[in-house]
């Protein structure tokens, strides 16, 4: 049987596709797994090809088939509703394996059949019969598709605050590359965010802290450090180099060596994916700084 398999990524849209030769599944915020099941032998492929099986032993003894497959999947934890991707670095760094699931969506290999060349929907087809066969019940599940409009189900995702959607060719082969045939469309969340302080570099800025509002307290939310040009980088700098302060406005003050503090009077206009446990944004990128009092 073929050993650790690439896999194939998804390209980046702003639009879901639509018509009958698409499905589309909900995108999982987590670990992309691959599971390598040669009876006893069981092993846990990161999207690197490196074996995290004692990280992920409970899910591999909880795909338990006859035979031999290679499925292709993600590792979640499921909270407040929605996979987060925070806590399941909080639970791996514990060691603990209770809340993780795993969410089945391609079968590359069944016992002597390489299926990559097969069409995506016959692939699938497979693992939920495979699946099926054998009673897989969590923390292993099967990923359900939705056929048909996939900007219908990107908006139901938006609602939920989702992290997005993937859409996949019904009809298309796996390939260990980056494809067309696999699109993600990501849910973007937008705030505004007084800035507390910046990290100077030699034209402009290196990164900006950014804090919010809570009633009297001003708390911190973290960085960003993306989205500006060298140009723009440089008018902020002008900009906040008239609003330096000697020392922090946060009400809970934090050790940042680098830090230029501010008076909070320009707000950042920011995407994020999520907030984490924390209470810090994700994967933040800058959109834009007024001045004002408007709170984030």
């Amino acid at each position: 049987m073929q050993g650790f398999i690439g896999p194939q990524l998804a390209t980046l849209k702003v639009k879901a596709p639509s018509g009958a030769q698409w499905i589309h599944e909900i995108k999982y915020d987590g670990y992309r797994v691959q599971l390598r099941i040669d009876g006893d032998d069981r092993r846990a492929y990161t999207r690197n090809g490196y074996d995290w099986v004692s990280k992920f032993s409970r899910i591999a003894g909880a795909f338990d088939i006859q035979g031999k497959a290679i499925v292709d999947g993600e590792v979640v934890v499921i909270h407040e509703g929605r996979t987060n991707f925070s806590e399941l670095q909080a639970d791996l760094g514990r060691g603990d394996q209770d809340r993780l699931l795993y969410f089945a969506f391609d079968l590359l290999w069944l016992d002597g059949r390489d299926l990559r060349r097969e069409p995506q929907i016959e692939r699938k087809r497979l693992l939920r019969e495979l699946m099926e066969e054998h009673g897989l019940k969590e923390p292993v599940l099967y990923s359900e598709h939705h056929e048909g409009d996939g900007q219908a189900l990107f908006a139901a995702a938006s609602k939920l605050s989702y992290e997005g959607i993937v859409s996949k060719r019904a009809d298309a082969p796996y390939r260990s590359d980056r494809v067309e045939a696999w699109q993600k469309i990501k849910v973007v969340q937008k705030g505004k965010f007084p800035v507390v302080g910046f990290v100077k570099d030699p034209s402009g800025v290196a990164a900006l802290y950014l804090g919010k509002k809570e009633g009297k307290d001003l708390v911190y939310m973290g960085k960003v450090g993306t989205g500006w040009s060298r140009t723009t980088s440089a008018q902020i700098r002008r900009a906040l180099d008239t609003v330096v302060s000697p020392k922090q406005k946060l009400t809970k003050a934090i050790r940042k060596p680098k830090a230029t503090w501010v008076e909070p009077k320009f707000f950042a206009d920011i995407e994020y994916r999520d907030i984490t446990s924390d209470g810090l944004l994700r994967a933040s990128s800058f959109k834009g700084l007024s001045k004002g009092t408007r709170r984030s």
